[in-house]
Order: structure tokens, then sequence, then C-alpha cells
């Protein structure tokens, strides 16, 4: 298994690099079954702010993307069952994606709410605003 960092998954997204693109592809077009690519929780959380920050992409196409890397044998996406999730969640637009995947992590511990100063992150299920 190879480790796939946010530079090399936006480049293959976006492929506004021709050159380090080209390399992105090539990389990742290797992935197989047998030798995955592995992306971690992080990776994807700046991948989805990169998306969204720099190049304007919206929830809903982000969403899909993160769905497409699930569909995928060729991908190993750590916490794979809490991305789907958030994925999921994210596409309606009610909060941040990396918010959604801290959410999903709590309640995959058993954690029964996430509280938060974030009042966007507090409209999500499972999440309480903390106020006096």
């Amino acid at each position: 298994m190879i480790g796939l960092d946010t530079n090399i998954l936006v480049r293959f997204l976006v492929q506004d690099d021709p050159k380090q693109a080209d390399m992105a592809n090539s990389l990742i077009s290797r992935c197989s079954t047998r030798q995955p690519g592995f992306i971690g929780r992080e990776a994807l959380v700046e991948m989805v702010w990169v998306l969204e920050r720099a190049y304007g992409q919206s929830a809903a196409a982000i969403a899909a993307t993160l769905f497409g890397f699930l569909e995928s044998e060729e991908l190993v996406l750590e916490n794979a069952e809490d991305v789907a999730v958030a994925a999921e969640a994210y596409g309606s637009g009610v909060a941040d994606f990396a918010d959604h995947m801290i959410l999903a992590a709590t309640q995959r511990s058993g954690c029964t709410t996430l509280y938060t100063f974030d009042r966007k992150a507090a409209r999500a299920n499972g999440a309480t605003l903390l106020v006096k």
C-alpha cells in the first residue's frame, strides 16, 4: 500500500498543473487492489478544504468525489465508514466536512453528542451548541 498526500489528490482531481497532474495520474493509475493507495482522514479533510476554498467546488460536487473514492477498489480510505457518513451529511450543506468527520468519529466512539461553539456545526444532527 502507498500513501497519497493531499497535493497528489488535488492535482489528480483538478489537473491544473500539467506536469504535476501527469505525475499524480501516473501514480494513481498504478494503484490496484493488490497495491492500493491509502488516503488518511487528514488528507481528505484538507483536500475538501482546498477544493472548496481554492477551487470553488460545491459541497455536492465534492461529496460525489468522496463517494467515488469510497467506491474505488484501488483506494483505501482511513475510517471509510466515517467518510461515507460525513460525505452524505456534508453534501446537504448543513456543516463543513471536517465537522461531519469529527461528528462521525464521536458517534462511532459512543458519544451521545458533540458539544461545539461552532454555530454551523451545531446544526448537524448529533451536535449541540454550547451556550451559557
